[in-house]
């Protein structure tokens, strides 16, 4: 697959956020972001909106969420 294919963006229930081929399909836990571009626009949307990558759990946890 390569960079400039479509890519979708994944988020769990966790914030985490993952970059996928579009036609992947998302796995149990993960759901669409709202996002799909080539890889490297994704990125920069991942960049913009996940600045602290840490799970949302950890964040919470230590009162930085």
């Amino acid at each position: 697959m390569t960079r400039t294919a479509p890519h979708r963006v994944l988020v769990n229930d966790e914030e985490q956020h993952a970059i996928v081929p579009a036609h992947f399909t998302a796995p149990d836990g993960w759901h669409e972001a709202g996002f799909e571009g080539d890889a490297e626009a994704c990125e920069r949307w991942v960049d913009a909106h996940w600045p602290d990558i840490r799970p949302r759990s950890v964040r919470e946890a230590t009162g930085r969420s």
